[in-house]
């Protein structure tokens, strides 16, 4: 397990290459870094490739750059490595505390990727937090798997969803910087990052075949291969069909009979397309029983993935799509009255509707629009109202 290990681990040879190139997000500084010292347990979530590693590399980089923890004292390791099957996380840890020397007193840090993959991770974690003197970071691409936790970690873990790179991000990554006096490009490069999203890789490489790699992985491996789904065709055309319904509602019952499948299985591929994050799913405002019969609407994981799927342009629904994703943690619902639908209501009761540069409200839309009683009502036309909205809840 030595060369599997060091391979992993390049900085416990002063190999620092991997750690220095690494590109910052917002996320690590606003929510993983202050995580970093405390006991629990941290979960990372989100779509496959979305960033989780790189935002373990970048905690790395900081403990042995910023902090001058030991490099001996950290482990990174992906358990879904076929070398490392049959192998417990408990004897992983193990054995590299064997390999560096390190007393049981001694302090480590341990990145576990893929958690989900190693069977009874859950009771395997609580032991090495109650022995103490360990920090766990693991991630995981099923939100499934880690919802079926039994409870052994409850209080003792925090858990965090990566998103994809935000517009911000996006220019960083594209190495773009846009001085005040050229404010106006900011409208050019923002449609850029609608259509292109913000997939890391993608965003860098600007490869097509990318994508397609990408949710083919997630189909085949990560939904098919795990859930024993042998229809890949119509797990594939069912996938197809999400993606011509982003920013809509969605019938599980109309979708059956257009694949020609039971109702049954079609809410369990809808399922499992969101426990992958591949698409979020949002209820109607309203009543319980309103929400329970109301069709959902859905919004893909990122606007680049859709775009490549549908081959539209329809730019204000992928501002709408941009905009749910920036606010997607204020537990968001749609609003739906006498056919007329405003975009979001939010659980704080802040009512929000999309309507990209100079679209403006039909005159039905802005009467159901001044009668929702809110605490704030907000009409978002570009980047800069998403974010004075994400600013507001924030402080």
């Amino acid at each position: 397990m030595d060369k599997d290990l060091y391979r992993y681990n390049p900085w416990w040879e002063d190999d620092f290459e991997k750690l220095t190139i690494l590109k910052e997000r917002t996320d690590f500084r606003k929510r993983l870094l202050p995580n970093l010292t405390n006991r629990q347990v941290v979960f990372l979530t989100g779509l496959r490739r979305i960033g989780k590693t790189s935002l373990m590399k970048l905690s790395i980089k900081h403990l042995i750059f910023e902090q001058k923890f030991p490099a001996k004292n950290i482990l990174y390791v992906s358990l879904d490595d076929y070398l490392l099957q049959g192998k417990t996380i408990l004897e992983i840890v193990e054995y590299f505390r064997e390999m560096n020397a390190l007393s049981i007193k001694d302090k480590i840090y341990l990145f576990l990727d893929e958690i989900t993959f190693c069977p009874n991770y859950e009771q395997q974690l609580k032991n090495l937090y109650d022995a103490g003197n360990v920090k766990v970071i693991a991630s995981s691409s099923s939100a499934s798997l880690l919802k079926s936790q039994s409870g052994l970690l409850t209080g003792r873990s925090i858990t965090f969803e990566v998103l994809p790179l935000n517009y911000e991000e996006f220019l960083d990554f594209r190495n773009i910087k846009i001085a005040k006096s050229d404010a106006h490009l900011h409208e050019t490069y923002f449609k850029e990052y609608l259509v292109k999203g913000g997939i890391p890789e993608y965003v860098l490489t600007n490869d097509d075949a990318y994508i397609r790699e990408l949710m083919d992985n997630i189909i085949y491996k990560d939904i098919a291969a795990v859930h024993g789904i042998r229809q890949i065709s119509v797990l594939k055309d069912y996938f197809l069909l999400l993606m011509e319904r982003s920013g809509k509602t969605l019938s599980i019952n109309k979708i059956a009979k257009i694949l020609g499948i039971s109702t049954e299985s079609s809410k369990r591929y809808f399922d499992l397309f969101c426990d992958t994050f591949i698409i979020y799913p949002v209820s109607r405002h309203g009543k319980l029983n309103e929400q329970l019969v109301s069709p959902k609407k859905i919004y893909c994981c990122d606007t680049g993935i859709r775009n490549y799927y549908t081959g539209e342009r329809d730019w204000g629904a992928m501002f709408e799509n941009y905009a749910f994703l920036s606010l997607k943690q204020l537990n968001l619902k749609y609003i739906y009255e006498n056919t007329i639908e405003l975009d979001f209501y939010s659980e704080s009761k802040l009512l929000i509707e999309c309507k990209f540069h100079n679209e403006e409200l039909s005159k039905k839309q802005q009467i159901l629009f001044d009668k929702v009683e809110a605490k704030e009502k907000f009409i978002v036309r570009n980047y800069k109202d998403v974010q004075e909205v994400v600013k507001l809840v924030r402080s």
